[in-house]
């Protein structure tokens, strides 16, 4: 038996090798359906930020007809399909609160709080997968004053789309894909947006993104991080002046040693060079709807949406793990010898490496379970 926590993307794929492989497993998802980050917390205009040639899951292609960027109704539908053609039934409402491995009966003791009885239920299981997914838990940091703001304060994850906030001052916090994205959107939905952006940032086009990750198969990060470099201040220019510093460090070397992705431009730049979009400093505290930056400058704003990214949880219940996983949630092992723990312990799609890494872990995973079988 191979226990699955989290009915992501991540957890169906490991699914559907296992179910190829016929080994019988249970997922528990905390949720009441799979997929929930797309399905109940994404915003509307979303679509995959690599091509789908990238972000398939394992033994089932995108239809031909499918376009190259996939919008979140066409990955939804795939997910669905995927499900239905795997067969994958997940045990829904099922939070796990402790998961550790007992040495007497050489099993892993999963307890796991069934939220519509309230009850906790034990699994007992040999193997023990960790799918909970890089965002798990939205994280909204401390900022002094922020209780006190007169104005909506939301995440990402409450966000769906521009309408309703037409000639409002809204205040984007974040400058990831999602900060970016849900900035230009409620710029062409007519807000007065302005956007905070702490840290440097790398500004790279899809199309530059896809030839980048083909050329890593023929030449190193290094030298694919000079050329995005050197095409990104081709086509943006020098973003400084308008408020955007470029990372000393390349864009993919960041993604692997941080897990910092660099933005795919769709957009959103165009609208901050025609100042349709304002670019603002870090925050540094809130007073009523007034919010004060690292530069001294304060603005009156509605509305605040914070695209901050997410906290992984994995620690507060996985117990007895020193060597896999870090206080983050995220691998200690380097790519690709990352996903095996101790004593059956594994884990997908947490390497930092989006849909594409997570196939693969789940492909091998299920191969080292049947062989131990």
């Amino acid at each position: 038996m191979v226990i699955i926590v989290g009915a992501g993307p991540s957890g169906l794929a490991m699914a559907a090798c296992l179910t190829l492989q016929t080994v019988p497993y249970v997922i528990l998802e905390r949720e009441d359906c799979f997929a929930s980050l797309w399905q109940k917390y994404s915003y509307d205009r979303v679509h995959l930020h690599l091509p789908k040639s990238f972000c398939q899951l394992p033994h089932m292609e995108f239809p031909a007809t499918y376009p190259t960027y996939l919008p979140k109704s066409l990955f939804l539908q795939y997910l669905k399909d995927y499900v239905s053609h795997f067969k994958i039934q997940p045990a829904y409402r099922r939070s796990v609160e402790e998961a550790g491995y007992d040495e007497s009966m050489q099993k892993w003791v999963v307890k796991a709080r069934n939220l519509g009885t309230g009850e906790v239920e034990e699994y007992f299981c040999r193997f023990l997968v960790v799918a909970s997914g890089e965002t798990t838990n939205a994280h909204t940091p401390e900022v002094e004053g922020l209780t006190s703001f007169f104005g909506e304060v939301i995440h990402s994850t409450q966000f769906k789309n521009g309408k309703g906030y037409r000639d409002q001052n809204v205040l984007v916090v974040g400058s990831g894909n999602s900060g970016m994205e849900i900035a230009l959107e409620l710029a062409e939905q007519g807000a007065k947006t302005s956007i905070a952006i702490r840290s440097p940032v790398h500004i790279l086009s899809r199309g530059m993104a896809y030839v980048g990750l083909k050329m890593l198969k023929y030449i190193s990060a290094n030298m694919v991080d000079l050329i995005m470099v050197v095409m990104s201040k081709m086509v943006y220019g020098d973003l400084s002046k308008y408020g955007i510093k470029r990372p000393k460090e390349g864009p993919f070397f960041m993604k692997v040693a941080y897990g910092k992705y660099p933005v795919l431009d769709v957009g959103t730049i165009e609208k901050i060079k025609s100042r349709h979009i304002q670019v603002l400093p870090g925050m540094e505290s809130i007073r009523d709807k007034e919010v004060v930056f690292e530069n001294g400058e304060s603005h009156y704003f509605d509305t605040i949406v914070f695209c901050t990214g997410f906290k992984r949880s994995t620690h507060m219940w996985l117990k007895g793990d020193d060597y896999m996983l870090d206080e983050d949630g995220v691998t200690k092992q380097s790519y690709p010898n990352h996903w095996k723990g101790k004593n059956g312990l594994y884990c997908v799609g947490l390497a930092r490496k989006g849909l594409y890494g997570a196939a693969v872990d789940a492909e091998r995973i299920a191969i080292d379970i049947k062989s131990l079988l």
